[in-house]
Order: structure tokens, then C-alpha cells, then sequence
């Protein structure tokens, strides 16, 4: 799901996610005016609702054609092993390529990140935990590692140290596999951030010179957000000093650094309730500072929005190199620098769809591969791997791309718990 809590013992966080994992709903302020229609409308420009959103603060302006349409309910659960076998058999691959499962039972498997001695930690969704995937006994076994947080999807490794970020702080761990039984106390380097758990969710993206690129997504599906969010910012963690990148931006969970050129570029998530095939998802490309990519006045590029425009072109915003496709919820990405694939691989873009909820035939559930020219011209976007999709059965949903030190790449997918591993052989 585009947006997708610690569950009930904190409360299940904020009712509106926790609902989307089955989690218990909370009984908060009510903002819903009832239409003679009975669509559901909210006024979702008021530090109120951002602060105490409702549970389905994400239904903005509920619309007639799309009524009735509710996130994949149930909570993921871990698959055992032979289903995943069974869910890796269906998935089509270019010739060459093979998916395997890397490791299973691992919560919630969001963002990844690899230790200096071969540690894989996993960022989580509601779960509050990272967890730290090694190898015992000859079998790779995830334990939880960190505990006690709130949504650390977000996870990166630098300079010995491991970074967790939370809704509005940023943790630094120390030497963490030192003793992958007790994480390290943490130390905060950046808490320079709003509060709100909606969109709240955040990817680190390693700027390759010691700061962190950092997307602050709107606590509502489309509204006039307040200024410290809809934007990416750089921040350094050796000081906590940061500076503002872009603007525009509804809801980034992914992005990576250019190898050719150090620009960065993002995944997001467009704005729901228009229809099935409106707006598309993007992929975008920094190349100055300070480009406004649009929210929420205009989507994909050329469509005003029809309550937000306020009389804004879309001329006036930059554009996406990609249009990736409507709800189809493009989350972590990768550049692919290794050599195990072919040369044509090199330096293109691989991109996990976690896939639709707000479309009445899903779409997205796969790997997209995008070859483009390091000045963002001549996009070429294929699917790579896909899809996790029985007919409209959900049979995976993938979350963050890695590539591992011998070139494959890793898949983590928060549906079934797991780690896939996808390798090239001649």
C-alpha cells in the first residue's frame, strides 16, 4: 500500500494505520461530515488533523467511483519457506535470472542495510523493531536487534555505525555487530522533525559523503501541508545541521544517488481518491536545488489538481522522468553498480512496487528495471521480475532493493516476511 503502527501496546500508534494491519481502530475526532451521498469528506488543512488524524485520515475526499475501496486488510504474517518457494515459481525473470528465497521470518522487511562483517539489518513498518539477519549454525536467522521504537522502516550503515530513523528522530548505533545480542544505546544525531505519523514513515538515502538524503511525506492524501514536510532534505549526522533539496514531494519511501553524477533521484507516491488510472506514480530526478516537483497543486506532470491547483500550471513545477504508472507504489530503489549482470544493466535503476490499494484491479506488486541517460533523457522502463500478483490474490509485496557484494540483488518483501535473493548466471 502506498502509506501502510507499536501496536496495541502503544496504543495501536495512530487508528488510520493501525487499521490498515487489522490492528484495533481508536476512537478519535471525528472529522467526517456525512454528504446526502454519504461519500466521507475531510478538512485536512488544520494542525489538528495532522497531529490526531483520523482513522481513515487517508480517504481525503472519498469519490463515487472509488467508494467502498479499503487498504489489503490482515496483518502480514511470516510465510513458511515451501509457500515461498511456491510464490518465487510464478515470478517471470529475463532469461538468465533466477529468484530464491534468502531468508524468511523476517518482520516486516522494509528498508535493508549491510554491516561491515556481513550483518543484513531490516527495518520494520509498525512492528518498533530492526532486526539483524546473520547466519547460525550454516541457516540465516533474523532476531530482533533494536526494539522499543516506533516505525523504523528506515535503515542505513555508515562508517561503522548503524542509522535507524523514526517518525522524528534520527539513531545512531555504534559498532553494532560487535554483539548483534544487545544493540548499543543509540545516540540521537537529528530530531529537527514534525511529529505527524501519517506519510511519517521514512527511507535514509546515503548522499556517498557522510549525510543522509531525507523525505518528509504530508500527514494527510492530498491538503496544503505545512512547510516542514512535502520536501527532501540533506542532513548531516556528524553535526545535525541539514539543508532543504526539493519541494513539492507527497510521498517519497525510496531513493539512491546517482552513481555518474551524485544527483539524487526518488520513487513517489502520487494522491489517492482521483480514479483508478489517475494520478500515475513517479520517479524523479534532482538536479538543482530547490526544484518543486509539484504537490499538491499538479500530478505526473500535467494534471492540476482539481481542488488544490489554485490557478498554478504545471509548467511551473518540474516534471517526473518517469511516469511509473497509477498506485502502483514505487518504494525502494537501487542503481545497479555491480557486475554480475549484464553490461546492460549497468548503471539503470531498479525499483520495488509494493503495489495498489486504492484501484479496483490492482496494479504494481513487481520489479521495474529503467534505463536512463544520467541527464534524465531517453527513460526506457521494462518489468524486471514480477508479478507478486495471482490473478488479484497478493502473493508478496516488494518493499526495498539492496544489491549484495557479489551483484545480485536482494528483494525485501513485508507481506511474507522475507528476503529474496535474485542472481544472473550465463
Amino acid at each position: 500500500m502506498k502509506r501502510q503502527e507499536t501496536a496495541l501496546s502503544k496504543v495501536c500508534l495512530v487508528g488510520a494505520v493501525a487499521a490498515f494491519f487489522g490492528c484495533g481502530a481508536l476512537s478519535v475526532q471525528a472529522q467526517t461530515t456525512a454528504e446526502s451521498s454519504g461519500l466521507k469528506h475531510y478538512e485536512s488543512n488544520s494542525k489538528d488533523f495532522w497531529l490526531h488524524p483520523p482513522d481513515d485520515w487517508f480517504l481525503g475526499d472519498e469519490t463515487k467511483d472509488q467508494k467502498g475501496l479499503t487498504p489489503n486488510a490482515g496483518q502480514p504474517l511470516p510465510t513458511p519457506e515451501a509457500d515461498l518457494e511456491k510464490i518465487l515459481a510464478k515470478i517471470k525473470l529475463p532469461q538468465g535470472f533466477k529468484i530464491s528465497v534468502w531468508a524468511s521470518n523476517v518482520p516486516q522487511a522494509r528498508q535493508m542495510a549491510w554491516g561491515d562483517k556481513g550483518t543484513l539489518f531490516v527495518g520494520t513498518f509498525d512492528k518498533g523493531t530492526v532486526s539483524a539477519v546473520s547466519e547460525v549454525n550454516g541457516k540465516r536467522v533474523a532476531k530482533p536487534f533494536i526494539t522499543g521504537l516506533r516505525m523504523p522502516t528506515g535503515v542505513a550503515f555508515m562508517d561503522h555505525a548503524l542509522y535507524v530513523i523514526d517518525i522524528d528522530k534520527l539513531y545512531k548505533y555504534d559498532n553494532p555487530e560487535a554483539d548483534l545480542e544487545k544493540a548499543p544505546t543509540p545516540k540521537v544525531v537529528y530530531d529537527d522533525m514534525p511529529p505527524y505519523i501519517p506519510h511519517g514513515w521514512k527511507y535514509l538515502v546515503p548522499d556517498g559523503k557522510g549525510w543522509f538524503y531525507i523525505p518528509f511525506g504530508p500527514p494527510c492524501n492530498i491538503c496544503l501541508p505545512p512547510t516542514s514536510v512535502s520536501q527532501y532534505r540533506r542532513v548531516n549526522p556528524a553535526n545535525g545541521t541539514a539543508e532543504l533539496v526539493a519541494l513539492g514531494i507527497r510521498n517519497s519511501v525510496g531513493g539512491a544517488v546517482d552513481p555518474r553524477t551524485g544527483d539524487l533521484w526518488f520513487s513517489e507516491n502520487a494522491r489517492d481518491w482521483i480514479s483508478d488510472d489517475k494520478p500515475s506514480d513517479k520517479l524523479n530526478h534532482v538536479s538543482r536545488l530547490g526544484q518543486h516537483f509539484g504537490y499538491p497543486y499538479c500530478h505526473e506532470g500535467d494534471m492540476v489538481d482539481p481542488k488544490f491547483g489554485m490557478g498554478h500550471k504545471c509548467s511551473e513545477f518540474t516534471p517526473p522522468v518517469v511516469k511509473l504508472g497509477p498506485h502502483v507504489a514505487p518504494l525502494g530503489m537501487k542503481f545497479y553498480t555491480g557486475n554480475q549482470f549484464p553490461a546492460e544493466y549497468k548503471n539503470g535503476i531498479f525499483i520495488a512496487e509494493h503495489g495498489s490499494w486504492n484501484r479496483h484491479k490492482k496494479n504494481g506488486y513487481r520489479i521495474v528495471f529503467i534505463s536512463v541517460g544520467a541527464d534524465g533523457k531517453n527513460p526506457k522502463e521494462t518489468v524486471f521480475a514480477g508479478t507478486w500478483l495471482d490473478d488479484q490474490k497478493i502473493l508478496g509485496r516488494p518493499a526495498d532493493i539492496l544489491q549484495a557484494p557479489d551483484g545480485s540483488l536482494l528483494v525485501a518483501d513485508d507481506q511474507t516476511s522475507a528476503i529474496y535473493q535474485i542472481s544472473y548466471h550465463k
